[in-house]
């Protein structure tokens, strides 16, 4: 039974949303100080986070700073804000969807759901035993798809699961351009409720950990009008 994590203080939006997700075999905690989601999420391992993005407290922008690197779980953040700015700096924050209230029940959902199976499909596809095998090696940069671990030298560097899944593909399909429409396609799956705008930002995210320089990216270009790239010579 997934486990879900409800992060919203208004009261009657979050009992909807606890019966909602109830109604469809999901286990719920609801939270309505944000001082109290990361202390939460370290005490009790939850499947998915549901984020509302003007708590008391703490926000839910500083809430996806804080805990991002070291929980890996979705995040889809719930506001009545819907402008296009505070979409893109929720993801560009780490969360993984965004749906602005007044919302369908249903949908809601539905895109809990999604993230549910696309985390699974992610993480059980890569974690296996550890073993370092099908090492990738992109100058002072190894991603080891066995391990979901990426190192840049010495240093290991921490991806979230749609992060390193996005980086795995890429590389593992050097030298040739996607468009954020494919990569979408290809990494979120048919059946996620979204759009490729997210692309953009978990590219962006990526080359903040791995570039030398993320402003002059050399691992992952961009091709003005056509997609990204990932370059391996």
């Amino acid at each position: 039974m997934p486990r879900i994590l409800i992060a919203e203080d208004d009261k009657e939006i979050a009992m909807l949303e606890r019966d909602y997700m109830e109604s469809d075999g999901m286990e719920v905690k609801i939270i309505a100080d944000g001082r109290e989601v990361a202390e939460e999420l370290q005490r009790t391992e939850y499947d998915l986070l549901l984020l509302d993005l003007m708590l008391p407290g703490k926000n839910g922008y500083e809430i996806c700073r804080e805990i991002r690197d070291r929980i890996d779980i979705p995040i889809l953040m719930v506001t009545a804000r819907s402008e296009t700015t505070d979409r893109i700096r929720g993801l560009g924050l780490g969360a993984d969807d965004y749906i602005a209230k007044p919302f369908d029940p249903a949908e809601l959902v539905a895109r809990v759901r999604s993230h549910l199976r696309q985390y699974k499909r992610l993480t059980g596809a890569v974690r296996t035993d550890g073993k370092r095998d099908d090492v990738i090696q992109i100058g002072k940069l190894k991603i080891e798809p066995k391990s979901f671990q990426v190192y840049r030298g010495e240093e290991e560097i921490r991806l979230p699961n749609r992060e390193f899944e996005l980086l795995k593909f890429l590389a593992m399909n050097p030298n040739i351009v996607f468009s954020r429409e494919e990569l979408f396609e290809k990494i979120w799956g048919y059946d996620y409720v979204g759009d490729s705008a997210a692309v953009t930002v978990h590219v962006n995210r990526i080359r903040e950990k791995i570039e030398e320089d993320s402003r002059n990216p050399q691992i992952i270009e961009t091709v003005w009008g056509a997609g990204y790239r990932l370059n391996l010579r």
